[in-house]
């Protein structure tokens, strides 16, 4: 169990300054170029990368009769995904429109109210929304007015708890909210806020199109905290164009002074063939393997010296922060909005490209915009592909969760919740997990497997082991694990 540092949020305590490339590799270099493949983030098993296009809209209506007929209904984490954007970032990976016409945000919005309603009209009345995130996209291309309106639509569709019983979360463009409209969202209800920073960096924004300041992000800081907002989250990258240990570890002393509650430093994914935008920056200055190691220690060593417990994979969070204690108490649950507190929720995605997660099903919106809103306002649903789990997938589901979200898998629980003994079931993954076990990624036997300390940094390479669906052309599908 990781040793929890007590801090209080909002307030940096003394660091010591360290050269950038002087913290020690958290998996040594020879382990990470054996184990480091190409493996999905698992947000979700089968990954989105396995949908199907047979399914349909009457296979998603059968999947929240699915839901409804499980008695007591779960109470529902809802995701709505808002794609426009007023300029492209070149790393971007996401579906986004650039756009600067207000008139296709506003068509969009309205569109996004007739799905909402004819999803929840499939649902046993009036099931409570405990978990409201909103991406994109940039969410706040729309006005705080525009977006209370949403919600306030919402509240006409679904139960909604007191302030006290859900999260509600938001992505925000620094470059683009004010303090005053920075703290309208969060009396509209987002207690949870999340900044795109990135690289502070001027050489990097300038290479990934991305030009913000420090000071525009401390003053939307300041306005957050002083408007009772209960957690910020920043979104880092490491692997951009012209990134070097020392200057990534500039940014990273200005992120530990800011101090968020929560910090994701994702390794950047150059694959130009399928997202054309990442052509635009220059190739020949990204990092080289050994610069990107060198990148990832001192990420880790700088935010773990600050007092932040790294909470798996590329993930990190103050001690008294509501996913260390999900964590901690073993509640912690991974989902398409990354890691999350509300694991019992059943998920549900508005707008193109969204993927709900209902019933013993997968299912994701059409991705294009003109589809999408064209399905749905000819009365359909607009869903594009999914996948209908099958109990071999439930199985995988458990094992690939349970590592992601605690580093261990209780043997003994698995095989009496699914019917299977593992030693016969995984025989044929005994060698490698005992090869994993020797190197001292993870402990292995009879009852039990977890993941070490070095191997947490792996957990994608351990995780990919049991994905029956992981094929030869993964290479092309999925970043590498670091």
């Amino acid at each position: 169990m990781l040793e929890l540092i007590a801090s209080r949020p909002g307030v940096a305590p003394p660091v010591p300054q360290r050269a950038a490339g002087t913290y020690p590799l958290p998996v040594p270099a020879p382990l990470i170029a054996c184990y480091d493949g190409n493996a999905p983030r698992y947000t979700s098993y089968p990954t989105a990368a396995e949908f199907r296009h047979g399914f349909d809209d009457d296979a998603f209506r059968s999947a929240i009769a699915a839901s409804n007929r499980r008695g007591a209904a779960r109470d529902l984490s809802v995701y709505i995904h808002l794609p426009f954007c007023r300029e492209a970032c070149w790393y971007c990976a996401c579906h986004r429109s650039i756009t600067r016409r207000a008139d296709r945000a506003d068509r969009y919005l309205e569109t996004l109210r007739e799905e909402i309603a004819a999803k929840a009209a499939l649902l046993e009345p009036r099931r409570t929304l405990r978990q409201l995130h909103l991406g994109g996209g940039t969410p706040t291309f729309y006005s705080p007015a525009a977006l209370r309106d949403l919600i306030a639509f919402l509240g006409t569709c679904f139960t909604l708890p007191p302030a006290e019983a859900r999260e509600w979360s938001i992505e925000i463009d620094p470059r683009t909210v004010t303090p005053e409209q920075a703290a309208e969202l969060v009396g509209m209800g987002f207690d949870r806020v999340s900044l795109g920073i990135q690289d502070f960096d001027p050489r990097v924004q300038r290479a990934i199109n991305r030009r913000q300041g420090v000071r525009d992000v401390r003053r939307v800081v300041a306005a957050l905290r002083a408007a009772g907002t209960q957690s910020l989250s920043f979104d880092l990258i490491y692997g951009l164009p012209h990134q070097t240990p020392a200057r990534f570890a500039r940014t990273l002393r200005v992120v530990r002074a800011l101090r968020p509650d929560r910090i994701s430093v994702y390794a950047y994914a150059h694959m130009p063939r399928r997202f054309r935008v990442q052509s635009l920056m220059p190739e020949e200055a990204l990092p080289d393997p050994a610069t990107r190691l060198t990148l990832m220690a001192t990420c880790h060593g700088m935010l773990t010296e600050a007092g932040y417990v790294h909470i798996g994979m590329d993930h990190f969070a103050l001690p008294d922060d509501a996913l260390v204690r999900a964590m901690v108490g073993g509640t912690m649950q991974r989902n398409f909005q990354g890691y999350s507190t509300h694991g019992d929720c059943e998920l549900l995605g508005f707008g193109a490209s969204a993927i709900s997660h209902i019933g013993g099903a997968l299912a994701q919106n059409a991705s294009d915009i003109a589809s999408w809103e064209r399905r749905i306002r000819g009365g359909g649903l607009a869903v594009a592909r999914g996948h209908r789990l099958t109990a071999e997938d439930h199985l995988r589901s458990d094992i690939i969760q349970a590592l992601m979200c605690h580093g261990y898998v209780d043997i003994a629980s698995l095989e009496e919740t699914h019917g299977i003994r593992f030693d016969t079931h995984f025989g044929h993954l005994r060698r490698v997990l005992e090869r994993m076990a020797d190197d001292g990624l993870l402990r292995f036997d009879r009852w039990s497997l977890s993941l070490t300390e070095r191997g947490c940094f792996l957990m994608r390479s351990v995780a990919v082991l049991f994905d029956a669906y992981r094929g030869a052309d993964s290479a092309e599908r999925f970043s590498r694990a670091i």
